[in-house]
């Protein structure tokens, strides 16, 4: 059973389902160039795209369980953004979000981003939540790591943006992070070396069965020469 649509708060923000009573709002948010950049939505961004987002997109994932998304809106009803949370694979969201120029620089999004990981970690099936933006987007990543995101690496061609594949950064959440329980148990790998492993002359590690070895056969100097 899916959840139904729930409006979560905070000292300084209300994050509610949009609706079409949000349409102009999210269409005039859209419109600024860095918004139509960094994220998939379309460019230009049309008033009917904001219409099937607001009344066709978004409710439908609420009720398929596929997309969460939330309009992040100031007590007084000022739009700062709209967070989504998509399912990914069991177990597994991803957590995407713009914010409103206007309102940037306030820490709304992070904080809308915690709110909602703590929802999905409470509320779904969901013992990890992901975070990925195109390598270069310094904002989205900000968000990220004040968030408590762990940085994981860098995949390549991940993001399809505007027709052109792009390389993306990767991050995740886990329940542990906010001191919350997984809803299966998490065994984290070892984090010292590998058994059987030897120091290298490097400072490293090496097995003695994987020494490795420089075009000729011998073995890779420290130096890499």
């Amino acid at each position: 059973m899916e959840p139904e649509p729930v409006t979560l708060t905070t000292p300084r923000l209300v994050l509610r389902p949009l609706d079409p009573q949000d349409t102009d709002a999210v269409y005039t948010a859209a419109q600024d160039p860095d918004i139509q950049r960094w994220t998939t939505i379309p460019s230009p961004y049309l008033p009917e795209h904001a219409r099937s987002f607001t009344e066709l997109l978004a409710p439908e994932g609420w009720a398929s369980g596929s997309m969460f998304t939330f309009g992040v809106f100031l007590p007084d009803g000022a739009l700062t953004g709209v967070l989504s949370l998509t399912m990914r694979s069991p177990g597994t969201a991803e957590v995407g979000f713009w914010a409103a120029k206007e309102h940037r620089g306030h820490g709304y999004t992070t904080e809308a981003t915690l709110t909602a990981a703590r929802w999905a970690f409470t509320t779904l099936p969901v013992d990890r939540l992901e975070w990925r933006a195109e390598i270069g987007n310094t904002a989205s990543r900000t968000v990220a790591e004040n968030a408590g995101f762990t940085l994981e690496g860098t995949l390549r061609s991940a993001i399809a943006n505007k027709g052109v594949r792009r390389d993306c950064w990767l991050a995740s959440l886990l329940p542990s992070d906010l001191g919350l329980p997984s809803t299966a148990p998490y065994v984290p790998a070892p984090s010292g070396p590998p058994p059987g492993a030897t120091p290298s002359p490097a400072g490293g590690t090496t097995s003695p069965s994987e020494t490795p070895t420089g075009p000729s056969g011998g073995p890779i100097s420290p130096s890499g020469v």
